[in-house]
């Protein structure tokens, strides 16, 4: 066992922007704005639902009926899907249906209700996740759905049945927003300092259309959470500004062994923090989250800086719910 400790302490010097010797063009993100030809859509299937307005209740009435053609997501040739559905832009409000085992193509015939006012539809759309649920990792996505015009096929007096192709998706494509942060490792003393930067274009969480995001980091060791800490919380903004820095001791013998799992969060005063988006960096994360990581260290006592997408929390992953200390790391190094 490591007893890793960490504090938080002011950024007292800007950032300085690092990327060392790795090709930023690698990493650039596809703009929205981009008025280069669309590509096709790649499809993975189709979902089924209906929408129907209830006048009584003012309500959205969403029925979920199947799923067809789904990839398969497991070693065994199969899926265990699931569907997560929001009216946006209000994300606080989901539903989501049971996990089908070992089915391709689910009947799900589950009904859900949003509270919306008649004349608000028209600017509100559906958006569908169909994930593949997984008990021991983080739940893989499989695609979504995104109805922009509720009244495409009637003015819903009546329950109108749609077909509409899932389109493959990637966590990155859901534009969740991005996050910047820095990451600088120091051998000598043991110490790794993460400064989070800033975020550009959240997801807005409330019906107003922003969101009171802070962010909150996880040192992780074996799919354990070590320690936690988190920023203070910027009112009303899509694209704060934090400049604050989390410094982890971290024994050279164990850099290889721990991960940080960061996640923007919307803080609500009467209800639950909601996640906005995550994302990784460490060993064993996934392209930029590792090369980041692989950089801090290539470069010891230098703020390496990225942006990085952040990504759609698909609910309760066997990773962050286990808490406890590592099990059987290298002892730290005693001079």
């Amino acid at each position: 066992f490591v007893d890793f400790t960490m504090d938080t302490v002011p950024l007292r010097q800007s950032s300085t922007v690092s990327i060392g010797r790795i090709k930023p063009e690698l990493y650039k993100q596809k703009s929205v704005d981009s008025e280069e030809a669309k590509e096709p859509v790649e499809t993975c299937g189709k979902l089924s639902f209906s929408l129907r307005y209830d006048y009584e209740e003012q309500a959205l009435v969403v029925r979920i009926l199947k799923a067809l053609d789904l990839p398969a997501k497991d070693f065994t040739g199969t899926s265990d899907p699931y569907v997560k559905i929001y009216l946006l832009p209000e994300r606080k409000k989901k539903f989501q249906t049971r996990v089908h085992r070992k089915n391709l193509n689910p009947t799900f015939d589950e009904t859900f209700c949003f509270p919306v006012v008649y004349d608000e539809l028209c600017n509100r759309k559906l958006h569908f996740s169909v994930y593949d649920f997984d008990r021991f990792t983080s739940h893989d996505m499989i695609g979504e759905v995104v109805v922009d015009n509720l009244f495409e096929l009637s003015d819903l007096s009546r329950e109108a049945v749609v077909w509409k192709d899932i389109h493959a998706a990637t966590t990155e494509s859901i534009d969740l927003g991005e996050i910047m942060y820095s990451l600088c490792y120091l051998p000598t003393a043991g110490r790794m300092t993460l400064t989070v930067i800033k975020c550009r274009n959240l997801k807005a969480m409330d019906i107003t259309g922003s969101s009171d995001p802070y962010v909150k980091v996880y040192l992780m060791c074996d799919g354990r959470r070590l320690k936690k800490r988190k920023t203070t919380i910027k009112k009303s903004t899509l694209n704060p500004v934090y400049n604050e820095a989390i410094i982890f001791d971290i024994p050279p013998e164990n850099v290889e062994q721990v991960s940080l799992s960061i996640m923007v969060m919307d803080y609500d005063r009467v209800g639950h923090n909601e996640v906005i988006g995550v994302c990784r960096t460490g060993p064993d994360a996934e392209g930029l989250g590792r090369d980041h990581w692989n950089e801090m260290l290539a470069y010891p006592r230098k703020p390496i800086t990225h942006w990085h997408a952040l990504g759609e929390w698909p609910g309760r992953a066997a990773s962050f719910e286990s808490q406890g200390s590592c099990p059987s790391p290298k002892p730290p190094h005693t001079p």
